[in-house]
Order: C-alpha cells, then sequence, then structure tokens
C-alpha cells in the first residue's frame, strides 16, 4: 500500500509539474498615474487577450479616481507614493511572482491584444525579453513632435555604444521571462528605465527579440506624463552612466585619448623647440601639456581598474540570473 501511495503521489507531482509547463503564470504589470479614462481599457483587454493572466495596476499617486477604476476592471491595485515610473517598476519587479511578466503603460496607447504574441514568442524561442516596436500605421498623432526624432537618435546612440541598435529603445511594451525579472538591478527613476533594461539586456547578452505592433494615440483628455526635454536630458544621461559603468575601459579610454591629443598639440611645438635651441621659452604652455598628459595617464588607469570592477558585477549579475535558471 505504501509503493502504491508514493507512486499516486509521484505521479500527482509529475502531473503538476507538466500542468505548470504548460500553463505558465503570466502576470501584466500596469504602472500608471493619473489614467482614469483609459486604465479599465487597458484591464479589460489584458484579461481578453490573456485569459489567465492576473492584472497588477501599480497606482502611481493618482488623484482622479484610477485605483478604483482599475479595481473594478478585475486588477489587483497597489499604490507607490514616490513618484517616477522607475521606481514602480522596480517595485513591481521586487513584489509580483510569476513565469512571464507583460509591461504596459495605462495610456492605451499600446495594443494589448497583441500580447498574446509577445508571451508566445518569448516562451517558444525561451527568451528573455521581447519588446513591442511601436507602428504608427497612418496614425501621425500617436508621436508628440520631436518623440519620433529622439527615438531614432536614442536608437542610434545605444548602437554605437553598445554594439546592437535597438528597433525602439522607448517602448514601454515588453514581455519578460523570470530570469529578466528576478536579476534586473533597476536603478531608474523616471522613464529612462526603458534604455536601462535595454542596457541590461544588451550587456548580459540574454536571447531577446522584436516584434512589430500597432501604435494608438491618447485618449482625448488623456495626458502624457513625459516632458520632451528634460526626460529627454534624463534619458541622456542615464545613457552615459550606463555606458561608463558597463564599459568603463572604453569610457575612460576616449577621455584620456582627448587629453592626451590636446596635450600632445600643446607640447608638441614646445618640444620641438627644445629639441632646436635647448631652450623652453613657453612655460605656461609646457606645464598646462604636461598636466594633459598626466590626466590622460590617470584615466587610462581609472579605465583599468573599474573595468576589472564592472568584469565583476557582470558576473553577480550573470549569477543571478543562472540561479533564477535553476529555480525555473
Amino acid at each position: 500500500m505504501r509503493a502504491i501511495s508514493e507512486s499516486v503521489s509521484d505521479d500527482a507531482h509529475i502531473a503538476a509539474a507538466a500542468r505548470d509547463a504548460r500553463c505558465p503564470e503570466v502576470a501584466v504589470l500596469v504602472p500608471c498615474r493619473n489614467e482614469a479614462r483609459t486604465v479599465e481599457r487597458v484591464v479589460t483587454e489584458s484579461i481578453a487577450a490573456l485569459p489567465d493572466c492576473r492584472v497588477y495596476v501599480y497606482d502611481n499617486g493618482s488623484t482622479d479616481g484610477t485605483s478604483e477604476i482599475a479595481r473594478a476592471a478585475g486588477a489587483t491595485v497597489r499604490r507607490e507614493e514616490r513618484p517616477g515610473k522607475g521606481g514602480v517598476v522596480r517595485r513591481m519587479f521586487a513584489e509580483i511572482e510569476a513565469d512571464v511578466y507583460v509591461l504596459v503603460d495605462g495610456d492605451a496607447t499600446y495594443d494589448v491584444k497583441s500580447a498574446p504574441r509577445l508571451v508566445a514568442t518569448l516562451l517558444e524561442n525561451d527568451l528573455d525579453m521581447v519588446t513591442a516596436v511601436r507602428e504608427e500605421e497612418g496614425r501621425e498623432g500617436a508621436y508628440r513632435r520631436g518623440h519620433r526624432t529622439g527615438k531614432h537618435a536614442f536608437n542610434w546612440l545605444l548602437g554605437t555604444l553598445f554594439g546592437k541598435e535597438p528597433a525602439d529603445v522607448f517602448s514601454g511594451y515588453r514581455a519578460f521571462s523570470r530570469r529578466f525579472v528576478k536579476s534586473f538591478p533597476a536603478s531608474s527613476h523616471g522613464f529612462e528605465i526603458e534604455t536601462e533594461m535595454t542596457v541590461h539586456a544588451l550587456e548580459q547578452r540574454f536571447p531577446t527579440s522584436e516584434i512589430r505592433t500597432p501604435y494608438f494615440e491618447r485618449y482625448e483628455g488623456s495626458s502624457s506624463k513625459l516632458s520632451t526635454y528634460r526626460d529627454g536630458l534624463r534619458v541622456l544621461l542615464m545613457t552615459i552612466v550606463l555606458f561608463k559603468d558597463q564599459r568603463p575601459l572604453a569610457f575612460f579610454g576616449i577621455i584620456s585619448g582627448m587629453f592626451a591629443l590636446i596635450g600632445l598639440a600643446l607640447g608638441g611645438s614646445v618640444v620641438l623647440e627644445y629639441m632646436e635651441t635647448g631652450l623652453v621659452p613657453r612655460f605656461p604652455t609646457a606645464i598646462l601639456a604636461t598636466g594633459l598628459m598626466i590626466l590622460a595617464f590617470l584615466s587610462l588607469a581609472c579605465g583599468l581598474i573599474l573595468d576589472s570592477v564592472a568584469r565583476g558585477r557582470r558576473e553577480s549579475k550573470r549569477l543571478a540570473y543562472l540561479a533564477q535558471c535553476v529555480r525555473r
């Protein structure tokens, strides 16, 4: 009897494991602030597109009843009072337990009906991130003035600095594996969080993909929280900081090269005069050139030291990623 009981128990565990493998737990994460006009549609369409999912709406200090509307639509609502999308996403990733995560904004500009394609692409190819590349499809008003140019400029910048150009670095519509979410050291406060996600995937060489989805205009009466110039500057600064942190040898090597070129340009003529006359008539120029060359060597030394530190950080992130692979 005991053997039969153990056999039945083993069969039950195997069946449960098979069921879990067939039906991964999907969490739809919706960060939003003052999206009362649109959050209901995002929640209901998410549930319709992914019937077995759980929708989590994180209300980032709304004052227009967003929480109540989202809760009535069927979402689990939590609040994050500290302003900034990056902080909201950081908390979401820490608190929510799932196998697959779909991140989408609460402004109804993304095509939530495409969520099954994102999830299927992620699972069928065992990927860690699938990005929805926004396609206007004739809707010229979907992007605000200057945003289209800014998107292409930052796509090019990331491709130049990190070796692979994304199709839409600013897309807020993505699907992630648990491995990605639980090993992602989010540090952004605002809308630069998408840039940080992209760079993290590039530097860790995670398997990723991109699919094209429709992108819609905002509802009338719904306003964007994105400030074109302020947030654009913050994204640029974040990109520079990430480049410094992830590739310090290249970052400080560029600075070292700039100091060295200026030092050589100023000091070259001084050295030639000394070789011809044995005199150094321009002491200020000679001192300045010497100082610049010293700075060049110091910058290069900083790059070499920090490159070892960055390698250790990459290994730590990799170990955190592999720990999630084992758990899975």
